[in-house]
């Protein structure tokens, strides 16, 4: 069983100082408004779900080693479980909430690119989200709080309420989440808190973030350039984790701790180089922290590989709800009781559309990755990076002129930063062959649109030239 037991602002205050009290006045007004309400409790088989997420984050939060101002998201993991080997089915960020939203990978639920840039589901894909399930077969009420990402109308999703926010950001969303949390809201619940926070633009650094004595993620290059986007990090980090804090405390403060399920997570890696919209472990890997009911307690840790795919049938499962004909995932119940040690022997990964298109796919087991792109382009994509310090570094040093292989092997014991590409080792033939026959029975058995041809765009939606350097600079829009 692969369960481990562990015990265990330059304006940056006064912001801090406008959090706390934006917070408290919300607590405090609806504490008087809802204290003659009563609330009917959830059965003790269908807790209340928290689904509390952030932008670009990556796992690069304390409980995976970190040295980052994450006490709050510890604290979970401490109570809960961590997964060490999460993975999402797409870096970048719309695909990905939709994936883990509706139990599809992006080419089967229709969301091929960004919701801000002219993409949106197929109206089946909108049909299978989870809040639509929960509500036909268990009962439960269901509202948004922030950040969702994967609909122009928030409305149109299915939440039965939709909190009404100024921004995504923290000092926004996590006011208004505590308001709900406090309103005595209908039970059981599913509730969604988005927060932009880690996407850039970063907050500036705190003086206790000093850019000299701060370590850049793997496989950064630890320069001055580096180290000052760390540090800016930190702080944006810190807030996220702020955030957090608030909404757990209204939890526990509502008397809602003991029968509300925690699930802390993110889309992908951060927007740095290799990470945010790469199929690296730097992009596929992701923060996944769940706390309550069903076994999700005691401070352990997931070593099982598991994917965002999988969170729909676990779900499912707990609840025991018939899972849906279209999930793609499994349950993970089977790894937390003990009953085997991994659900998959391989995960998969894809991006189509960001900023620019990028079609590629990736396999994942727990030795392997293979990585496959198509369109014949031999070099970085460069508007797929968000701008930053450590980009501008990059593309200083000559990162366009890089050369991307058409196809990529692997070997993450030997190779975890993926820097050795083993494809065109005579000695590694067979398992290039094996990864190879594993990406082509999932693109069928899933009927990737790749095996077409290329993947169109759909008419009003905008993208880079795969040429240009910023997400930022000119884009051009489908007639």
């Amino acid at each position: 069983m692969k369960i481990q037991n562990d015990s265990n602002e330059r304006s940056v205050s006064d912001r801090r100082d406008f959090l706390k009290a934006s917070v408290a006045g919300a607590m405090g007004a609806v504490l008087v408004s809802g204290a003659a309400s009563g609330a009917s409790p959830a059965t003790a088989s269908r807790p209340n779900i928290l689904y509390i997420h952030s932008h670009d984050t990556g796992r690069l939060t304390s409980p995976y080693g970190y040295s980052v101002p994450t006490p709050n998201i510890q604290r979970l993991a401490e109570e809960g479980i961590l997964f060490r080997q999460a993975f999402n089915a797409a870096p970048t960020c719309s695909p990905s909430r939709a994936s883990l939203l509706t139990g599809e990978c992006p080419h089967s639920n229709g969301m091929l690119g960004l919701v801000n840039r002219g993409f949106s589901m197929t109206p089946t894909g909108y049909d299978h989200h989870i809040v639509r399930t929960l509500r036909r077969e268990a009962g439960y009420y269901s509202a948004l709080v922030g950040l969702q990402h994967i609909a122009k109308d928030p409305h149109t999703i299915g939440y039965d309420r939709v909190e009404e926010v100024r921004g995504n950001r923290v000092v926004d969303v996590a006011p208004r989440a505590v308001r709900f949390l406090h309103s005595h809201p209908q039970q059981p619940f599913w509730l969604t808190v988005g927060f932009f926070e880690t996407h850039r633009p970063y907050h500036q650094a705190a003086p206790e973030d000093d850019s000299r004595y701060i370590q850049p993620p793997k496989p950064q290059p630890d320069v001055p350039a580096s180290r000052r986007d760390m540090a800016d990090f930190h702080e944006t980090v810190r807030t996220l984790d702020w955030g957090v804090g608030e909404v757990l405390a209204a939890i526990e403060a509502a008397g809602l701790a003991e029968n509300t399920l925690v699930i802390s997570t993110t889309d992908h890696g951060i927007a740095w180089p290799m990470m945010k919209c790469n199929l690296y472990d730097g992009g596929m890997g992701v923060h996944l922290v769940m706390r309550g009911p069903g076994g999700f307690t005691g401070g352990k840790v997931c070593n099982a590989m598991v994917s965002h795919l999988d969170l729909y049938p676990t779900l499912c499962e707990l609840l025991k709800i018939k899972p849906p004909a279209w999930l793609q995932g499994r349950s993970f119940l089977p790894v937390l009781r003990g009953e085997t040690e991994e659900i998959h022997e391989a995960v998969f990964s894809e991006v189509n559309y960001h900023a620019s298109y990028e079609p590629k796919r990736a396999v994942r087991t727990k030795r392997w990755k293979y990585i496959r792109q198509y369109g014949g382009r031999r070099h970085p994509v460069l508007p797929n990076c968000d701008d930053g310090y450590t980009k501008a570094y990059w593309v200083k040093n000559g990162w366009a002129r890089e050369v991307v292989a058409p196809e990529a092997l692997y070997d993450l014991v030997f190779d975890p930063n993926e820097r050795n590409n083993l494809a065109n080792d005579p000695a590694h033939r067979a398992t290039l062959d094996e990864m190879r026959r594993r990406m082509d029975t999932w693109m069928h058995a899933t009927n990737d649109p790749l095996l077409k041809g290329p993947v169109k765009a759909p008419r009003g939606a905008t993208f880079n030239d795969p040429d240009e350097i910023s997400p930022g600079d000119p884009v051009t829009t489908v007639p």
